[in-house]
């Protein structure tokens, strides 16, 4: 897997030529409380609304949140919605709109009505004209697209089957990219998938997947036995099933099947999650990294657009603490000066089905014996909790000559460790209280000791935990470190 400062530094200098079905999502939030006197429907008060580019403008915009630039290429009619989307569009530097303009038919609007108490959606009104734009407009959209094909490093097909992507604009353009040997993705709404005929990857979700191959496809094998037919209809090098909560799947042109678990995540909201899946893995391939780890950038993309209400983008940052949370907190988040206060978090990594371990010490000077069991014990778990003895404490243990550092000093040197998590400090003898907030699955301590001596060990073996030992490494010990600086000796 590549490291995701490499990545995000590539994404930030790529290209993705974005073409599709733009619209206008509009959401009305308000409170129902009564039933219309005019008929057995709610009423909603409204309260307030927002607005939102959806559609392949959604892809536009994730592409340009995620730090790469959009050259996009969409259909808009002359009405007030059309100007919105421009000027909308005009706002963001990273993205180069190209619209064209078809004064017969509106620009798509959908306007959500949602229940602002229940967090309900209770209605979707639409406007819009949903067929194939005319000859006159497919000439000037491939003229656009032709024009800033010589620009981009990938091309993007977002398909909502509103008129934009028809057979002509869609044989042109996958022609064109492949003279150019430019790949082309495809998120694809027509289930005759031989119509994108050439594209690289296709992105469908399991329900276009399960009708475009007539399979009632569920579980990756089966995925991949289903896909073998579908990708050589589409000529394509690979197609990645989104499967929601249950995860993607990619399947090769060899047969391969690739498949990546869904984060956990609580889902507020599943719109517009596969235009950020589609934006993540085309500036990922665009980058030059392989396809399984676009994949599985694409997928922690995706477990942040759920977590958000509305038609969302996600940001460089958000996709940087969903794939490594523990590396973006910061030293002052990281610390927990009374454990009494660690419910929130602890709760927060259980409910992601995360395993937690717990070690401790003082850390008076970090040294490499200390470096080497707290990496050591962050392999063994997703989540560690480090108990930082406090002064007063250190002071009972060692004497009064000790601490070195205060406990404050003595965190924040943990802290900004990337092996740490979390860094808990404690005011008693030893971490058992503790250990029973935390309840962690892993109890880790330096192999100096061994397991009955390990306080809380038998504690955490009750409730299912493990106790582990780390080999320490010889000749070091803070206690000899100040001996020997004390005594000015080498």
């Amino acid at each position: 897997m590549i490291d995701f400062d490499t990545l995000s530094e590539r994404m930030s200098r790529q290209t993705v030529l974005c073409i599709g079905d733009l619209m206008l999502d509009e959401f009305v939030y308000g409170e129902v409380s009564r039933v219309s006197p005019e008929a057995p429907a709610p009423v909603i008060a409204a309260q307030r609304s927002e607005f939102n580019i959806g559609g392949a403008g959604n892809v536009a915009r994730n592409i340009a949140a995620l730090g790469g630039r959009c050259i996009f290429v969409g259909l808009i009619g002359e009405d007030a919605a059309g100007a919105t989307l421009k000027s909308e569009l005009a706002k963001d530097a990273a993205i180069e709109a190209h619209l064209v303009v078809d004064a017969s038919r509106p620009t798509t609007r959908k306007v959500r009505f949602v229940s602002e108490h229940y967090a309900t959606h209770m209605l979707r009104a639409d406007w819009e004209v949903a067929q194939a734009a005319s000859p006159q407009t497919e000439t000037t959209l491939i003229a656009a697209i032709k024009e800033a094909l010589p620009r981009a490093d990938i091309v993007l097909l977002s398909d909502y089957a509103k008129g934009v992507l028809t057979h002509r604009v869609i044989r042109e353009t996958i022609d064109a990219a492949r003279q150019m040997g430019k790949r082309v993705i495809v998120d694809p709404k027509n289930l005759n998938f031989a119509v994108y005929h050439g594209a690289s990857i296709l992105t469908p979700n399991r329900k276009e997947f399960t009708e475009a191959t007539r399979s009632r496809a569920r579980t990756p094998e089966e995925i991949g036995v289903a896909a073998r037919d579908a990708i050589a209809t589409a000529g394509c090098e690979a197609m990645l099933v989104t499967q929601s909560e249950n995860g993607m799947t990619l399947v090769a042109k060899n047969g391969d099947v690739l498949h990546v678990p869904a984060y956990p995540v609580k889902v507020r909201d599943v719109s517009g999650a596969g235009d950020t899946v589609a934006a993540a893995l085309a500036l990922a391939l665009a980058s030059g990294v392989a396809e399984e780890d676009a994949v599985r950038a694409a997928s922690a993309a995706a477990a942040v657009a759920v977590g958000k209400r509305g038609t969302a983008s996600v940001t460089q940052a958000e996709l940087r603490k969903k794939i490594l949370p523990h590396a973006v907190l910061t030293m002052e988040e990281k610390i927990v000066p009374d454990w009494k206060d660690i419910d929130a978090r602890l709760d927060d990594w259980r409910r992601e089905g995360l395993r937690i371990g717990f070690t401790n010490g003082c850390f008076d000077i970090l040294h490499p014996g200390h470096v080497r069991v707290l990496t050591q014990a962050r392999a063994t778990c997703d989540r560690l909790v480090v108990g930082l003895n406090s002064d007063d404490s250190v002071r009972r243990l060692k004497g009064e000559s000790r601490p070195v550092q205060s406990e404050l000093a003595r965190a924040e040197v943990l802290a900004a460790l990337e092996a740490v998590d979390l860094v808990v400090i404690f005011g008693e003898d030893t971490p058992l209280e503790l250990i029973r907030q935390v309840k962690p699955s892993v109890l880790v301590k330096g192999g100096d000791y061994t397991r009955e001596q390990v306080v809380g060990h038998e504690f955490v073996t009750a409730h299912g935990g493990e106790v582990v030992l780390i080999d320490i490494l010889p000749g070091h010990s803070t206690t000899s470190l100040v001996n020997r600086a004390r005594s000015n000796q080498p």
